[in-house]
């Protein structure tokens, strides 16, 4: 039986989503690792999962979509309960939807959709630190939004992967990006067919330098058809990054945050 999971998780502390590649090597846990590791203690058997999306060490997840093959016979509400009694603290399992064969939490999704939130005043923030970028200078949230509009379409990202990308090509389809301020927060929120290593951290970057006067609003355009990830903004912090989850066509009938 195939199983589709929501999963929220707090990612500081951990390397990141993807199992690391050599069980047993040195540094922070992955969150797949914690998930795998919890959900074979409920099926008392050795269990794998997919992703929709792989994050970055210290990026954070709302939704999380990632489905899974089972024989246990065990109840949605079970493998929910179950797999929590042996997660740490920063993971939760939300929800757990038998789903066909077919699905594939990677494939089946069209859509990706991630958000970044920054504090902008003089000084960095102590409450929910883990969870936001910070900005000293004054950031003009509409000329971020302008700018962001380049953007839009099917393009060749290379301005905003990082080195250590390893897709095949860079072109992604950027669905949406709206930038607004929410009092002393400047809030990004971004969807795409899917995304590149770093790349909404290196948007943000760079959407940065506009917003505190330092470039003009047409510098982003310029930036994407550069093709040149040297000529882009700095990557934004990861802490400010959460992805707030992918959407699936209805007919995969899974809970409504994660359809369309």
């Amino acid at each position: 039986m195939r199983l589709a999971i929501g999963v929220e998780y707090d990612g500081t502390g951990f390397n990141g989503w993807q199992r690391l590649s050599q069980p047993g090597e040195p540094g922070p846990a992955t969150i797949q690792s914690a998930l795998e590791e919890a959900l074979s203690k409920v099926a008392d058997a050795a269990v794998a999962t997919v992703c929709a999306g792989r994050t970055d060490a210290g990026v954070h997840a709302a939704c999380q979509v990632a489905h899974f093959d089972s024989d246990a016979p065990r109840t949605p509400r079970a493998w929910v309960l179950g797999t929590m009694g042996h997660l740490p603290p920063g993971i939760a399992v939300r929800w757990c939807v038998p789903v066909e064969d077919g699905f594939s939490a990677r494939f089946s999704a069209h859509a990706r959709r991630y958000r970044y939130r920054i504090v902008n005043r003089p000084v960095r923030p102590a409450l929910h630190r883990q969870y936001l970028g910070w900005e000293r200078r004054p950031l003009d949230a509409a000329a971020m939004h302008r700018a962001a509009q380049a953007l839009l379409g099917e393009q060749d990202f290379s301005s905003f992967r990082t080195v250590h990308c390893q897709a095949p090509h860079a072109r992604r389809n950027l669905q949406r990006i709206a930038v607004a301020r929410e009092g002393e927060q400047v809030v990004v929120d971004v969807q795409a067919n899917a995304f590149l290593h770093h790349m909404v951290r290196n948007i943000v970057g760079s959407l940065l330098e506009v917003g505190a006067g330092e470039r003009e609003e047409g510098w982003i355009g310029e930036v994407l058809a550069a093709r040149d990830r040297t000529v882009a903004g700095p990557t934004a912090r990861a802490a400010g990054l959460v992805f707030t989850g992918p959407l699936y066509p209805a007919h995969w009938n899974l809970p409504g945050e994660v359809s369309e």
